[in-house]
């Protein structure tokens, strides 16, 4: 047998050990290659990976709990509701961008991190209607406002307030057995039932939503007025201050609330402010603290009389007599009020202030005593006619101006009762309205009034009668044309019906509030804040023009200046104003 040499080694033995080495080595690379993946992931997603997820967690205020059933009335808008309240507005974050985001991560915003966003871009949809103008009404328990309408005998000392309670808040129908009123909307409509009507013209507001993450605006049918009435005689500051702590307590614990902190809420009040602004602890001391609360400093307070020292009150109309159904009801009136003939120069409806020393009503009603042009309706003791809507509305329709000094307070109903009658009025206080009504009058007062400051007739004697004949007729025809422009935003409409076209005081209102809290979240977004805010200058800032943030020296200082003790001269006697305004209320309404 011959013997094989190495090199004669079969090829086929050759190919099967060099693919088995092949084999092991391509084993070991895919092995070491699944190795670095392993690693190379676990880096990603482990350690870089649980950073991002705690800086975007830094980055999220906190969702909004709302209810997952609720639907808005009005649209039916699919962008998901987060789950969770934020327990403050204050604690927000500030708004940043994320740093180097991860791959296949698609940067948000830094405004989207707020909580009230949802709603700012409802102002973004065109085809909406009601885009930037939703408003979401808290469901209060029936203490807050329905029981007090129940025990309305209870609301007044003097009077029963039953009757200014029927048809909506409006009292009962007014006959026009004398021709001076329309045949039809005039109603013995009570000067402090703005609560009750308000609160039935919101339930006639077309863009009302159950969804509140979408509301510009957020209404608390609080019937605050009322309910400070029922307990302003006789009654311990406990008493008087029970249903404002338990309406801030059940507020500040709804899921609405944190949002802003209150700063969207707005409630409307339909006394005075000074009824909600007790200075002290003293048993003695007037009204309740209702507008010192820390909640209510948050929102926004509509009263008949604001504060000029305060941020949270805003004033709105008296209500007056009228409140037509339709558009056509105003424009009919209006035409009414430009055709008649007024045979007075300038009249004057009110009673003196004997007690007041500062007053100037006696040198009023001794002005209109002695001139022949002037025509006077005392509302003292025994004054039947000054209680009748019909003869004060008569006089003021047959006058060309209507004079109106303050009365226990800076304002008074008969201001809108005359400009209702496309009276001009005179003012001699610019706390009676032109730091009072910014929402619903021009801040040019000399458009539709005129002004004759109180020292002028206190101390200087002026005549009245010569300083209104020395304006010309045509200036006049054009005031009184602005006056009777003005009547539709002065008007509460029916809250059972609806105006098409026309805005009313309501309507101005709601839009007001809204606009307010829509530049506050502008602001909040763009980081700007009011540092050089000074409370005590709050009638100035109603006075800027649109986009002016700071105030200075104003011709109106020496009406509204503090002394140094910081405390204010009509501050120090709004107790006593308030209390003597409830008393002629009272003794007018009986």
């Amino acid at each position: 047998m011959r013997r094989r040499s190495a090199a004669s080694v079969p090829s086929e033995q050759m190919e099967k050990g060099t693919g088995k080495n092949q084999q092991n080595r391509i084993c070991c690379l895919a092995s070491l290659s699944a190795f670095f993946w392993i690693l190379l992931l676990y880096f990603h997603f482990v350690v870089l990976g649980h950073n991002g997820v705690d800086e975007s967690v830094k980055l999220q205020p906190g969702p909004v709990e709302i209810d997952p059933s609720a639907t808005h009335v009005t649209n039916d808008l699919q962008t998901p509701i987060p789950s969770k309240p934020i327990q403050s507005f204050e604690h927000l974050p500030s708004p940043r961008k994320m740093v180097n985001p991860p791959p296949q991560t698609t940067q948000t915003h830094e405004k989207d991190n707020f909580p009230f966003m949802r709603a700012l871009r409802t102002i973004e949809n065109k085809s909406d209607p009601c885009g930037g103008r939703y408003i979401y009404v808290h469901e209060l328990p029936s203490r807050f406002n329905e029981d007090m309408l129940k025990e309305c005998r209870s609301l007044s000392l003097w009077t029963n307030m039953c009757k200014f309670t029927t048809n909506a808040g409006l009292g009962p129908p007014l006959e026009n057995v004398e021709g001076v009123f329309s045949d039809t909307g005039w109603y013995a409509t009570n000067q402090f039932a703005v609560d009750v009507i308000f609160r039935n013209r919101m339930k006639q507001y077309e863009c009302l939503t159950r969804d509140s993450s979408i509301a510009a605006a957020i209404f608390v049918p609080f019937y605050a007025g009322f309910d400070i009435a029922r307990y302003l005689w006789g009654y311990n500051i406990s008493t008087r201050d029970a249903a404002s702590l338990e309406l801030a307590d059940w507020l500040m614990k709804r899921p609405e609330w944190g949002i802003m902190g209150g700063k969207d809420h707005f409630l409307v009040a339909g006394r005075i402010t000074w009824d909600f602004r007790r200075l002290s602890e003293e048993e003695s001391d007037w009204g309740n603290k209702l507008l010192f609360l820390p909640a209510a400093k948050n929102m926004s307070m509509l009263v008949v009389e604001s504060s000029p020292w305060n941020a949270n009150d805003f004033g709105i109309p008296y209500p007056t007599y009228f409140h037509p159904a339709k558009d056509v009801d105003v424009i009919l009136w209006q035409e009414r009020m430009r055709k008649l003939e007024r045979k007075w120069l300038f009249s004057f409806a009110g009673a003196p202030r004997p007690g007041n020393p500062k007053s100037i009503r006696g040198q009023i009603i001794d002005q209109c005593r002695r001139s022949k042009v002037g025509k006077l309706l005392e509302c003292d003791f025994g004054e039947s006619k000054c209680h009748s809507p019909s003869s004060i509305m008569q006089m003021f329709q047959s006058s060309l101006f209507c004079l109106q000094p303050q009365g226990d307070s800076y304002t008074r109903r008969s201001a809108f009762d005359s400009m209702l009658a496309g009276c001009i009025p005179v003012f001699f206080h610019p706390g009676s309205a032109y730091t009072q009504y910014t929402w619903h009058l021009p801040k040019n007062y000399t458009q539709y009034s005129v002004f004759i400051p109180e020292d002028d007739i206190r101390k200087r004697n002026v005549s009245i009668e010569e300083r209104l004949l020395q304006i010309p007729p045509e200036q006049v025809k054009i005031m009184r044309e602005n006056v009777i422009s003005l009547i539709p935003r002065l008007v509460y409409a029916d809250p059972r019906s609806k105006l098409e076209n026309l805005k009313d005081a309501f309507d101005v209102s709601v839009q007001a509030v809204i606009d307010k809290v829509t530049n506050l979240r502008r602001d909040i977004i763009e980081g700007r804040s009011d540092e050089n805010f000074i409370e005590e200058n709050s009638w100035k800032y109603a006075l800027l023009e649109e986009g002016q943030r700071e105030v200075g020296p104003h011709e109106w200082d020496p009406f509204f200046s503090k002394p140094k003790d910081g405390n204010s001269e009509s501050s120090d006697s709004s107790a006593e104003a308030a209390k003597n305004s409830w008393k002629n209320e009272q003794r007018n309404q009986s």
